[in-house]
């Protein structure tokens, strides 16, 4: 069965408060407030994201195509050929090499995207078209994960993709530092394996991290409404479809930077 979450988030109209900085330390808190066109400049979000990991925005320009509303946020990336927009669709079954096609309906596991290549996008832009409250994305936010494994554990802690690209495993660290100083956590229960043993047992250790974890619920629920995760911090989820939501969809696009 799957664990209950906090409420999602709530967003204070008019008040011109920023988002808590509490969230990362407390993430079962609720959201304190969201961007919004009308209400704080698009300059903000940088600064949103270096402090929570995520920046929610509340219908912002539903009647946009979605390509205009990114390039305005940021630099898109195409991870394969046609997949610069991808539809996020619930489904009961799927490919084995899709998160539908080994979980269905159910929740998801908590990861981060495209984690099994050598450097991922930074960022991850969900765009509500059809959405509900009750059916949420879960957060998890990577620096409490670093402080319960810690820094060196992760950074020695080596992984492999399930399966090879262009006929060679890369080998591939959970923490690394990048040269512009910067931190990329990566997970993925799904399409990483371990390469030894003590990868094996910091996987055990994450898992059950995991499980103790109680997330942050942010819905997506009216068209426009947009969540940009840091994608080298936060682990997100996809919490599990009930019945009558089988209608969600959700617009990705990868970002490479933020303008």
């Amino acid at each position: 069965m799957p664990r209950s979450w906090g409420k999602s988030s709530t967003t204070l109209k008019g008040s011109g408060k920023p988002l808590s900085s509490d969230i990362a330390a407390h993430p079962a808190m609720k959201l304190k407030g969201s961007l919004s066109d009308q209400e704080r400049p698009m300059s903000e979000l940088a600064k949103k994201l270096e402090i929570s990991g995520y920046a929610l925005l509340t219908r912002y320009r539903p009647e946009a195509d979605i390509l205009a509303v990114v390039h305005e946020i940021g630099v898109p990336i195409e991870p394969w050929e046609g997949g610069l927009v991808q539809l996020l669709k619930p489904r009961k079954d799927g490919t084995p090499n899709t998160y539908s096609g080994n979980f269905g309906l159910e929740q998801f596991p908590f990861h981060s995207d495209l984690a099994h290549w050598l450097r991922p996008p930074r960022y991850i832009l969900l765009r509500c078209q059809v959405g509900f409250e009750d059916t949420p994305t879960l957060l998890l936010d990577g620096r409490n994960l670093i402080q319960r494994i810690s820094r060196p554990t992760l950074s020695r802690t080596v992984y492999r993709p399930r399966r090879p690209r262009a006929g060679a495993h890369t080998l591939l660290r959970l923490l690394e530092t990048e040269i512009d100083g910067e931190e990329l956590l990566r997970w993925d229960e799904l399409f990483l394996q371990p390469t030894n043993r003590f990868a094996t047992d910091t996987g055990h250790t994450i898992g059950n991290f995991i499980k103790s974890y109680r997330p942050l619920a942010v819905a997506l629920s009216r068209p426009g409404d947009i969540l940009i995760i840091d994608n080298w911090r936060m682990l997100h989820a996809r919490s599990p479809i009930v019945a009558g939501r089988e209608g969600r969809i959700i617009q990705r696009v990868y970002l490479g930077e933020l303008n």
